[in-house]
This record gives structure tokens, C-alpha cells and sequence, in this order.
């Protein structure tokens, strides 16, 4: 990073803003510049300080976060990352996020200074994601009579997809939210799904993603049995995988092991099993977010015979994890944000 990010941390707590800043000055490239103390207060500070980056609390006095990232967004739209406790304001994170918000992170409930100084290292990199997230809207979706119906030749034959892989991240919520509801109701294979999210906002997004969506779609528990028309959203803090059982159906397992990945639930578990249980059957696609999740799942899927699809780097809010996978030389179609919906249905 060529230069330090000045940073404005709002929250009505006198406490964890000392805090947040303490966390975030750890870092060299990080300065704080302001602290606000409600979202006026912020609108103001932002006006005055033109700040990279604003970390946000959602629960605030006079006004609340939401509110905030929606005035300020119509103002000058500048990059946020959400700071949250799942309990108190799980709607409004998801809120937040169709506002605007880049990202968000659990606030610990217990604001014991060893607690909340664990996200450290995690909000340090959230916010230089942030930083260089290109803050334009989501493409419109392509009229039905303008869709591409070759985009580019797919790999798969038809009809020998079974299921359909996805793993995403940071501007995952907003991205999934545009592609899922394009999917018809008769949609010919099921969904597995993997979104980085704190613990506590999966099922809550993935009741959201149904309201909109002509899928059915369901925060994955143990034993669901994995059906056409269903898409499956795996739970934060436990990994998704598959078994296939004695009368050929598929059913979900969910499970803490592998203990040792950066991310749980990962994108490399859900697609290596996916990989060993339908073969050849399985077409993958890795879409934005940080890191390289999904890469070495992407080598299983295709190992086996299967197809990986990854997001174009125009769209993408972070190009980390598809470009993980295409410098690995394991994609076979790189589709922008869209134009992915007719890439998916083209190749099943």
C-alpha cells in the first residue's frame, strides 16, 4: 500500500470508538483521523475530513446507522465497513448493506478489551479492502431478448451438471442478492452456497434472498436433502459438505472440522466434497471477496472432471478470490456480475 488511509470511526460509545482506534492504529497504513458519535455527527465529519474509509456502529442516537449510509451515500458515497452485534441489529447490518455498507464485522458482545481486540486483525483488512472498493451500483440485469446465448462455449456438456457450487465473500450479500432472484422457479439442479458472514446474519440473509428470489432458499441444516429449485446457504461457524446416502440421494452435513481453514464455512470444503460426491457433475463459481477460498476446491472440482466459472474482475468488489483461482490457471469462464445468471443457466 503506496499511502495511509485516513480512516473516521462513528459509534455512541465513548469506549468502543477509543477502542476501534486503538485496533485500527496497529497498522502503519491506518490513520484515524475524526470520531463521530451519531450518524449527524458523521454526516458532518465526512463533509469536513473526506475520510478513505468510515467504520460504522448501527445503534446510535438522533441517528442510526442506516440512516446515515443512506444520506450519505446520496451525498458523496464513500466506503463503509459495519460494525455490528448480530443480536441487537442483525436486520439492519443487511439493512446497511443494501445501503451501501462494503462490509461488516461482529462487534463482540463482551467489550472486555482482550474480546473486541481479537477483530483486530480481521478489521485491519477490512478496511483496506474497503479503501479500494469501486463505489458504483450494481449492473442492471440484461433484458431477457438482449442475453447472450454464447457468451463463451461452455466446457460442460448439457445436462451433465448435477449441482451448482458458489463461494463468495466481501460484497457477497449485495452480489448474491442481484444474481439469485435472475434464476428461474425451474431451475434444473440444486444450489450449495458459501458466503463469508459473521456468526448470526446467515439465516437472516438467507430469509431475505428467499423473499426476493423464485428459488427457495434456506440456510442449510444437517441432513436436508439436496433437491432441484433449492438453494442451499451454509451457516457461519460451521463447514458445508454432502453424503451421498445408500439410495442415491444427496444430503447436507455440516460439521466444525476442518478446525484449520482461515474461514469456516469454507469455500474449499464445500467444493471438494461437492467434487467427491457428483464427480464430474459439478459446475463451481468463485465471485468477490478477499483472499483465495475457493482455489484449491476449484482444483478438486476440476480434477474431477467438473467446471469453474469465476467473476470478471470489473464487477467484482474485491478481486481476490477469483483472481486466486484464474492466475492458477482453473477457470474456464471469467463472467462479469450481468451477465452470470445466463453463464449459469448456459452451462446447465
Amino acid at each position: 500500500m503506496d499511502r495511509v488511509l485516513r480512516v473516521l470511526v462513528v459509534d455512541d460509545s465513548a469506549y468502543v470508538r477509543k477502542v476501534v482506534k486503538q485496533m485500527l492504529s496497529r497498522s502503519p497504513f491506518i490513520e484515524v483521523v475524526g470520531i463521530a458519535h451519531d450518524g449527524e455527527d458523521a454526516l458532518e465529519k465526512v463533509e469536513q475530513l473526506k475520510p478513505d474509509v468510515v467504520t460504522l456502529d448501527l445503534n446510535m442516537p438522533k441517528m442510526g446507522g442506516v440512516e446515515f449510509l443512506r444520506q450519505q451515500m446520496a451525498r458523496r458515497p464513500v466506503p463503509v465497513v459495519v460494525i455490528s452485534i448480530a443480536s441487537e441489529s442483525g436486520e439492519q447490518a443487511l439493512a446497511a448493506l443494501d445501503a451501501g455498507a462494503v462490509d461488516f464485522i461482529q462487534k463482540p458482545t463482551a467489550l472486555a478489551t482482550d474480546k473486541i481486540f481479537e477483530i483486530s486483525d480481521e478489521l485491519i483488512e477490512k478496511v483496506k479492502a474497503a479503501a479500494h472498493v469501486p463505489l458504483t451500483r450494481l449492473p442492471a440485469p440484461l433484458p431477457r431478448e438482449q442475453e447472450p446465448t454464447a457468451l463463451i462455449q461452455p466446457t460442460t456438456k448439457s445436462g451433465l451438471v448435477d449441482i451448482v457450487v458458489l463461494g463468495i465473500s466481501t460484497g457477497g450479500p449485495q452480489a448474491l442478492t442481484y444474481l439469485i432472484p435472475q434464476l428461474p422457479a425451474d431451475f434444473a439442479v440444486p444450489i450449495a452456497m458459501v458466503l463469508h458472514m459473521p456468526i448470526g446474519y446467515t439465516e437472516l440473509y438467507a430469509q431475505r434472498l428467499n423473499q426476493v428470489s423464485k428459488l427457495t432458499v434456506i440456510e442449510a441444516h444437517e441432513g436436508v436433502v439436496v433437491l432441484p429449485g433449492i438453494a442451499l446457504l451454509a451457516p457461519a461457524g460451521r463447514h458445508l459438505s454432502f453424503r451421498r446416502q445408500a439410495d442415491g440421494t444427496v444430503v447436507t452435513h455440516l460439521d466444525a472440522r476442518p478446525i484449520d481453514t482461515l474461514h469456516r464455512p469454507a469455500v474449499d470444503v464445500l467444493f471438494q466434497s461437492a467434487a467427491e460426491v457428483y464427480g464430474q457433475s459439478v459446475l463451481g463459481v468463485v465471485m468477490t471477496g478477499m483472499g483465495s477460498d475457493g482455489k484449491e476446491g476449484a482444483a478438486w472440482i476440476k480434477s474431477n472432471g467438473g467446471t469453474i466459472i469465476t467473476e470478471a474482475e470489473e464487477t467484482c468488489v474485491v478481486y481476490g478470490m477469483p483472481r486466486s483461482v484464474v492466475e492458477a490457471g482453473l477457470s474456464d469462464r471469467i463472467v462479469p456480475l450481468n451477465k452470470m445468471a445466463a453463464a449459469i443457466l448456459e452451462s446447465i
